[in-house]
């Protein structure tokens, strides 16, 4: 397996479906100019989206004790950023159809981990800015699609066995999939969003989530909200003792209140066990 062998792939994938389109188009001037009626409609009009949305706002990860039933209710408590980021998901997973055994986990789990990233984010940086969690808490929920390219790879080479156990003893997951890939499953998450048109600060966040890189003090703080995050939840450890004081650390050294963020993540943690429970 090689970089380009990746590269290839991506770059066969067709175009978003015409659902997910006209939803980019939408959002083309900001979520702050989106037209929600419109934006309700083209979901309502999708069936399979619409029934797609409602499932992952529903999810565990997210904590509601009472079941959304309706894309303007979602709309509605969730606003238009992460309806945004849900449609985008779906309409990537539509194209990425890909066994996650590689990385050791199931579909289902690698929808959890996305979530509660997307969820940790939202609740813990809002405290400290507002609209700059509204903006990162859509790329949280998409940061780790590029795992379903490198998975999908190391299915059809055969080489799933032997990638579960390198990951298995590394002791750092963007590292290991370097080794093994010539790149992380970041900078590929980066190449999906160029390919389809994403935004393009997001792109570059992505590839700044692979390895450091010369970028601005706004655009290195994002990225380091990212990391946090990444640390905290991840395909390794999803909110473990250990994780948790990793990512509290490194939100003490970005000077903000790691005792705070220790409360959300464990907030969060006992929140997803208790509606997994349920499942």
């Amino acid at each position: 397996m090689d970089f380009k062998s990746l590269v290839n792939t991506i770059e066969t994938l067709p175009p978003l479906s015409e659902s997910a389109v006209l939803i980019q188009r939408l959002y083309a001037e900001g979520a702050h100019n989106v037209n929600v009626v419109r934006l309700i409609k083209i979901i309502e009009s999708d069936v399979l989206l619409s029934a797609n949305v409602l499932k992952m706002i529903n999810a565990p990860a997210y904590g509601f004790y009472r079941q959304i039933t309706s894309v303007s209710q979602a709309v509605t408590l969730f606003g238009t950023q992460t309806i945004y980021a849900l449609v985008i998901r779906y309409a990537m997973h539509e194209k990425l159809v890909a066994n996650l055994r590689a990385y050791n986990i199931s579909n289902d789990l690698f929808n959890d981990i996305c979530h509660l990233q997307s969820a940790l984010l939202t609740q813990w940086y809002s405290k400290t800015d507002i609209k700059r969690a509204q903006f990162l808490a859509p790329l949280a929920l998409l940061m780790e699609i590029g795992k379903l390219i490198l998975a999908k790879v190391v299915t059809q080479e055969g080489k799933i066995k032997e990638f579960k156990e390198g990951l298995a003893f590394c002791t750092d997951i963007v590292t290991y999939e370097d080794s093994v890939c010539g790149t992380s499953s970041y900078y590929l998450s980066a190449l999906l969003f160029d390919h389809w048109d994403m935004e393009p600060l997001y792109v570059q966040m992505l590839k700044g989530l692979d390895y450091e890189r010369d970028y601005s003090e706004k655009l290195q703080e994002y990225i380091e909200i990212l990391d946090v995050i990444r640390t905290a939840i991840n395909v390794k450890e999803i909110l473990s003792v250990e994780s948790i004081q990793k990512a509290s650390h490194l939100v003490s050294l970005m000077g903000l209140d790691e005792h705070y963020f220790e409360s959300v993540a464990k907030r969060i943690k006992q929140t997803y066990l208790q509606n997994s429970d349920k499942r």
